[in-house]
């Protein structure tokens, strides 16, 4: 079987599958399961282990069938390193890999624990060609999972929820749906020329834009009266403080939606960093 498209051998085949690995969009999605399990209180190492691989599996399940159906399937991509075999052999590895670690999760901790997790790998799994396409779909689907890797690390350490842990999940899910509108403004041609309904193709350029800073004004908004409230700790306050200095940065950038993507990124791992600390402190 050629897994490879560019040279042969092994070097050839593991360089195309290890390729497939994006640090930028896969970072969030296992930092927000660590950062869940900071928030229990507990750390039970063996447990976070597991939950970290079977996020990092949900994710390159995403990033193979996103490059499988753009390249082999629409023919959207100039290029892919992998053939359509080195695709679907890859996919199934990495869902063997999640759902043995699902398996082991449900055991060792729960049924709830497993559905709390297997929610990453089927928006992972569903994203190209289904939720793509629309946009709620392609705007919410990867900070949806960004989401459920926080709730799922917080529960397999504490096998329960607080309104806290679902309140910092709703922040995600605002802060990093804004950050993927302005993303998907990079392709606002040829997303409009293919009939692929983003945020950005269906509410125009400039209004995505400001619907994009709104979503994160909320959720910054948000973290400010819940640390007020009590419900997050104090100095929760200091987070939105440094998001927003990065986010004036990214809104100078103006139609370079390229960089504003890349300084709203490094932002919200700013922003993540701030928060941990926070609750880490107190």
């Amino acid at each position: 079987m050629e897994i490879a498209r560019h040279g042969t051998g092994v070097r050839a085949d593991v360089g195309a599958l290890v390729s497939q690995i994006h640090p930028v969009f896969m970072l969030p999605p296992v930092a927000a399961s660590a950062f869940g399990a900071v928030l229990s209180g507990r750390l039970d190492v063996t447990l976070l282990v597991l939950h970290l691989v079977a996020a990092f599996a949900a994710l390159y399940t995403a990033h193979i069938k996103d490059g499988y159906v753009d390249f082999h399937g629409r023919g959207e991509d100039d290029d892919h390193p992998l053939t359509a075999s080195g695709c679907r052999l890859a996919l199934a590895g990495a869902s063997a890999v999640f759902f043995s670690c699902l398996l082991a999760i449900g055991l060792l901790v729960d049924v709830w624990a497993a559905l709390l997790t297997l929610p990453g790998w089927v928006i992972g799994y569903l994203h190209a060609p289904q939720l793509d396409l629309n946009p709620v779909g392609a705007t919410a689907g990867y900070p949806a999972g960004i989401a459920f890797a926080l709730l799922g690390g917080y529960y397999v350490q504490a096998t329960h929820l607080t309104p806290a842990v679902v309140a910092f999940a709703v922040v995600f899910l605002l802060v990093l749906s804004g950050i993927k509108t302005v993303d998907d403004a990079k392709d606002y041609e040829y997303d409009r020329s293919i009939g692929k309904r983003t945020v950005a193709v269906v509410l125009g350029r400039q209004r995505a834009r400001l619907f994009a800073y709104g979503l994160m004004t909320v959720g910054m908004v948000v973290v400010v009266a819940l640390a007020v409230a009590g419900v997050f700790p104090p100095a929760s306050v200091f987070a939105p403080v440094v998001f927003a200095v990065v986010a004036a940065f990214a809104w100078r950038a103006g139609d370079d939606a390229s960089l504003a993507t890349k300084l709203l990124i490094r932002g919200s791992y700013l922003f993540l960093a701030v928060l941990v600390a926070a609750v880490w402190l107190g």
